[in-house]
């Protein structure tokens, strides 16, 4: 093993890897980061001079970039160079959850990080120190040293060895470059001590040493899956909460207040909203039912999956409840869309609780206008999967109905005029200064305001004379009925 760490390689450019090679290069300036990435568009855009095209946007990530990139931190689509001078090498790019075959719907596919694991076989000399960032199933870093070990010798035929480690992210998009400087722990799962002792001394340039775990590998990986997992379940939880809420007459900010006083519980993951999203949450939930499916854990299985359940039906409920509330028919009434990504201060959309709202609204005939302030048009259109009117909205465009809506982007929140209804899906600051009083004159009467993340100010509301409704508040005077 080499003796001194000088060169660290990351393969994959995404949400994950990306940021973190950002932080440690700007902690350990005396190290050389290389973050490597087949998709060369992406390179491209964390090397743009104009810092705000990075390809993710996250709150201080350009002021990140900008102190220490082609300084000690280089974004490539060189992979062979940066592999061969690496003596550490991150694995961080997508495991998304299989379309098919065995575990089709919930176990990973692993195909990237395989391919990955060859690359870095072909390529590596002397021993390396391989650390799987991703988050993946349990043992499969198993998987990954299987593969190393049947390399003997590199491209070059120079022998080779390897230390293979799990370092999961705990990030939270919007907050992740916080997270990153001041994390709650480091984990690092492994059997290489002194691999891991090496690894461990990246983080303690400015990460507290009683924060920095070590685990067996197995742990490492489970425990990602499952603090992923506790959080999505208390998502769910709340969520379900708040539809009681509806039909009782209770508020379910007032019920989330109560109950995050309970230092048993705390206050985090206690905000109702449309349902949790991100690429994590989702995917390592089915991991989990996959696992305890694996062994016969059918119970396990079936309380993990319903979480997921929750989230869908949740997502239903809300677009259900728009067309119940605009007289059973929403066929080419246009509605207003206000965020598209999974949260507030992030450009990530995947498993955005948007992306089903909108189908659902589209299939029955709405004419959407959706507005993010980061998220692309190009970007929904992928989502979607259904191409729009015209890049910018225009009254006059012409439709083809056919019975099924359309959707349009804009880059403005001039959208209102002749609106019947507004559905609020991201809390993003700047729709929570939304002047709803003069909003309301544009659009036409009986105007709807649908709010699902509870950012809206009541008073505006009132003072405008809209109707509205508020995820989980059971004063409203609407007749409550089950969705």
């Amino acid at each position: 093993m080499k003796n001194s760490i000088k060169n660290i390689c990351c393969i994959g450019a995404g949400y994950v890897g990306g940021p973190t090679m950002a932080m440690m290069a700007n902690k350990c300036p005396n190290l050389i980061f290389n973050v490597v990435d087949i998709n060369k568009e992406r390179i491209a855009a964390w090397n743009a001079e104009d810092l705000s095209k990075l390809p993710i946007f996250e709150p201080g990530l350009k002021e990140i970039i900008a102190s220490s990139r082609n300084k000690n931190l280089f974004f490539t689509s060189e992979i062979k160079e940066a592999i061969e001078s690496a003596d550490i090498i991150f694995i961080s790019v997508n495991t998304p959850t299989k379309t098919k075959g065995v575990g089709a719907g919930k176990s990973s596919d692993l195909k990237w990080v395989e391919a990955c694991a060859r690359e870095v076989a072909k390529y590596s000399k002397g021993h390396t120190i391989v650390v799987e960032k991703s988050t993946l199933p349990v043992r499969t870093a198993e998987v990954i040293q299987k593969i190393l070990n049947s390399s003997k010798t590199n491209f070059n035929r120079e022998e080779i060895s390897f230390s293979v480690l799990s370092n999961p992210e705990f990030l939270a998009e919007g907050t992740a470059i916080n997270d990153l400087e001041n994390p709650d722990r480091v984990l690092i799962g492994g059997e290489d001590q002194k691999a891991m002792f090496k690894l461990s001394e990246i983080y303690k340039a400015w990460v507290p040493e009683d924060k920095i775990l070590f685990t067996n590998i197995w742990s490492s990986e489970l425990a990602k899956l499952t603090s992923n997992a506790f959080l999505a379940q208390r998502i769910s939880s709340i969520n379900s909460i708040s539809a009681i809420c509806e039909v009782t007459g209770a508020d379910i900010r007032e019920v989330s207040r109560a109950i995050g006083k309970d230092s048993r519980i705390g206050s985090k993951f206690l905000d109702s909203g449309p349902g949790f999203g991100g690429s994590c949450f989702k995917k390592d939930i089915l991991n989990l039912v996959y696992l305890a499916e694996h062994f016969g854990l059918k119970e396990v299985a079936k309380f993990w999956e319903e979480v997921v359940n929750i989230n869908n039906w949740n997502q239903s409920r809300i677009a259900k409840i728009v067309v119940k509330k605009l007289f059973g028919t929403i066929s080419e009434k246009k509605i207003v869309i206000l965020g598209f990504a999974f949260k507030a201060n992030t450009n990530d959309t995947r498993e955005s609780a948007a992306i089903k709202i909108c189908r659902d609204l589209i299939e029955e005939g709405a004419e959407l206008v959706i507005h993010d302030p980061k998220v692309s048009q190009i970007q929904i259109q992928n989502d979607l999967k259904i191409k729009p009117l015209s890049n910018d909205y225009d009254e006059n465009s012409d439709s083809q109905h056919n019975n099924i809506g359309s959707w349009r982007f804009s880059k403005s929140l001039d959208i209102f005029e002749n609106a019947n209804a507004v559905l609020v899906l991201t809390e993003w600051q700047e729709y929570k200064d939304i002047p709803w009083d003069l909003i309301a004159k544009q659009m036409i009467k009986p105007a709807w305001l649908f709010d699902s993340r509870s950012i809206v100010d009541y008073k505006l509301v009132k003072k405008a004379d809209l109707n509205f409704w508020r995820l989980g508040d059971g004063s409203q005077e609407e007749e409550k009925e089950k969705y």
